[in-house]
């Protein structure tokens, strides 16, 4: 998604996404009074943001933007980033068709963004705001949600007070969770419209061979492990038993979550009291709500972080799990389609990759992370941010909300390309032709473990993770002594990454 990479994989495996009308005419605003208008974030300070070359032997580059990436200059029409391809923004037609029907009075151009992941595509955005050409709206992810929300986006606030009465049926109709995923310092900065939990892909050919079941919901970490030795025990060869990838959705994270950890420090910033108290009053889990999550300070030498690591380890050592570095998630769809790999960490956007891959329903099923000291899941969500230049507000939070509503969600998530964040949508319906069967997983994941939480991304998130998968290797390539030198490597990068830049 990426950090995590559900939107990488829905835009390759459904045409489910939309584009805008031809750009129109019309001034831009300066870089000069772009700057003035953002706060005076220098091209210094934006690099910073990003947490470019902050880590050491994490080097980057200032990204370089071609013509297609920044298509109608000057134009008039509301301006909305995505990261994608011009097919994948041609996909999304329908839905621009069914916006300007709606607001006839609001054009609007989509602006594909191409990115290897989403650090990539943040990158472009900032390069266009440093140029004095931004975007107004633009789809954001769980790894760049508090990026965006310290210097760059909107809070919807006053927006969501005065139309509180139309949002009241969206409010209803998502879990708590995943809104106070986008809350940062009591204010609310997005509608999520797409989320994904990390829960563990099962490949029913490999449980059969092993002679194993789908496990119970409340399985454990050591029931995980036996698992993972009865396949090595009955498939020795060209077969992986767990594979996991180096980045912060699926890799190392849920394994902390479950054992109630994390490599950062986190906290819950105050406020947010406006929200709830009107939104989800008679929600249950309303007491334990906040103004949202802040990731401030490092934890890797904490005693239970060393001992997940040091668990992976163990995986990596005994032949159960593949070293992370080895692939990332474009490969693995075809690899666990081809009954090479057992298990996987993965969310709600791997369905349709995995059935256009050739999956039949009756071949892979899910189930909820297993626990350890918690059940605690990870998951990752995203939504549009409207930009504190954006040229008429207003029309932007008509986009957000249209996009938010059941009608817009239906048109762009026709199929199972990631998990919608309304309850309603995630339905049988949505799985009967590609599976798989016990797909309320992927919902009642917030449901049973409310405390579930999203990745951990502070604004610095591009250089916390560049740390993570730096360290990530040496941890789990030796003995428990590398482990904790590893850790001791990572606290030392993330206390430079932490740090603010002017």
């Amino acid at each position: 998604m990426s950090s995590h990479d559900y939107q990488e994989v829905a835009g390759k495996t459904a045409a489910t996404q939309m584009a805008a009308p031809p750009p129109g005419d019309g001034p831009h605003a300066g870089k000069e009074h772009f700057l003035e208008r953002a706060g005076d974030v220098s091209r210094r300070g934006l690099l910073g943001l990003l947490g470019v070359a902050t880590v050491a032997g994490t080097a980057g580059a200032w990204p370089r933007l071609i013509g297609s990436d920044i298509p109608g200059r000057g134009s008039k029409a509301l301006s909305i980033a995505i990261m994608g391809t011009s097919a994948k923004a041609a996909s999304r037609q329908g839905l621009v068709n069914e916006f300007r029907r709606l607001h006839p009075d609001i054009p609007v151009r989509l602006e594909a963004i191409q990115g290897t992941d989403w650090k990539d595509f943040f990158s472009k955005i900032l390069t266009m705001v440093a140029a004095g050409n931004p975007p107004d709206v633009v789809y954001v992810a769980t790894e760049g949600a508090q990026l965006f929300a310290d210097k760059l986006a909107e809070p919807l606030d006053d927006l969501i007070k005065r139309d509180g009465t139309e949002l009241q049926e969206y409010f209803n109709d998502v879990h708590p969770s995943l809104i106070e995923a986008f809350m940062y310092r009591g204010s609310l900065y997005q509608l999520p419209v797409e989320w994904n939990a990390a829960n563990m892909y099962l490949n029913t050919t490999a449980l059969q061979q092993a002679g194993l079941e789908r496990p119970a919901d409340n399985w454990t970490k050591d029931d995980f492990t036996s698992m993972l030795r009865a396949m090595r025990k009955a498939r020795p060869n060209d077969f992986s038993p767990y594979y996991w990838t180096n980045r912060l959705f699926g890799g190392v994270v849920p394994w902390l979550y479950a054992n109630d950890t994390s490599f950062l420090k986190e906290t819950k910033s105050g406020g947010g009291e406006w929200f709830w108290n009107r939104f989800y009053a008679s929600d249950p889990t309303r007491h334990q709500r906040s103004g949202g999550y802040l990731w401030e300070e490092p934890n890797a030498e904490d005693g239970r972080v060393t001992e997940t690591f040091d668990y992976m380890r163990e995986l990596v050592s005994e032949g159960l799990g593949v070293r992370p570095e080895e692939g990332g998630g474009q490969a693995l769809v075809g690899l666990f389609a081809s009954n090479r790999i057992g298990t996987t960490p993965a969310g709600g956007y791997w369905v349709q990759g995995l059935h256009v891959a050739g999956m039949k329903a009756d071949q892979f099923d899910v189930q909820f992370f297993p626990r350890w000291r918690t059940q605690r899941h990870q998951f990752g969500a995203a939504g549009y941010a409207i930009m504190r230049t954006a040229k008429d507000k207003d029309a932007a939070w008509e986009w957000v909300k249209f996009c938010a509503s059941r009608p817009a969600m239906e048109l762009v998530y026709e199929a199972p390309t990631t998990t919608p964040t309304r309850r309603s949508m995630v339905n049988e319906g949505l799985y009967a032709s590609t599976g798989p069967a016990h797909w309320s997983v992927f919902y009642d994941t917030l449901d049973k473990f409310p405390t579930s939480g999203p990745i951990p991304a502070p604004p610095q998130q591009a250089a916390v993770e560049a740390a993570l998968i730096k360290n990530v290797s040496a941890a789990v390539g030796g003995s428990s002594r590398d482990v904790r030198l590893a850790m001791g490597s990572l606290q030392r990068d993330l206390e430079l990454a932490l740090r603010r830049k002017s």
